[in-house]
């Protein structure tokens, strides 16, 4: 069964061609909600997809505010935020936001295609950017998505039931995570390892 995706976004034109080559070479089901924001829930609302994929808009807060939107108004549904690079404080407000997957706008298509199949499969995915910039290029390669989210709330002074609520996970589960952090950055409790990632300029 062919995955269902919206895409969203201000420049229409662009947004046309992306989906037409969803459709022709990703095999996917493809509808544009471009133009107008306000267009976008309806359109999810109406057509019930599997992902939406929304382009980062030059003020960024607008696609992250459309990101909760469709968050709020369809949970079911995987977001994917087409954005320039993957800098740690931006995918750290996307990923609070309800984004599932960030694609670098340098990105390949082919790329493109399998996060938005992984984030379908109810993957959380950051796809690497061709031009090295992505979390895999640096020293933060080792940490996970969650992994990140968890430091940044903890960098935050947020408490393991407060994480826990912000991020729908067991309290066990953000122990995990934490504990798993803790390995790879050498440090000595939670807070430490999470100082040792804002100090690196990760979070």
């Amino acid at each position: 069964m062919a995955i269902s995706v919206v895409v969203g976004g201000s420049r229409a034109l662009y947004l046309e061609a992306l989906a037409e080559a969803l459709r022709s070479r990703g095999g996917m089901e493809a509808v544009v909600a471009g133009g107008e924001p306000r267009h976008l829930l309806p359109l999810v609302h109406r057509h019930a997809p599997d992902v939406v994929l929304l382009e980062e808009t030059p003020v960024g807060d607008d696609g992250l505010r459309l990101a909760s939107e469709v968050r709020a108004g369809a949970p079911a549904c995987g977001i994917v935020l087409m954005m320039a690079g993957h800098r740690p404080v931006a995918v750290g407000r996307a990923m609070a936001a309800g984004v599932h997957g960030i694609v670098p706008t340098d990105t390949g298509l082919p790329q493109l295609v399998a996060t938005l199949r992984s984030v379908a499969a109810g993957c959380v995915t950051l796809a690497p950017s061709p031009a090295g910039r992505g979390p895999g290029a640096g020293p933060a390669a080792g940490l996970s998505v969650r992994e990140h989210q968890v430091l940044r709330l903890t960098a935050g002074g947020a408490t393991v039931k407060e994480i826990a609520a912000e991020l729908c996970l067991a309290a066990g589960t953000v122990r995990n995570v934490t504990s798993a952090s803790i390995r790879k950055l050498g440090g000595r409790n939670r807070f430490d390892a999470a100082r040792i990632a804002t100090e690196q300029g990760w979070l």
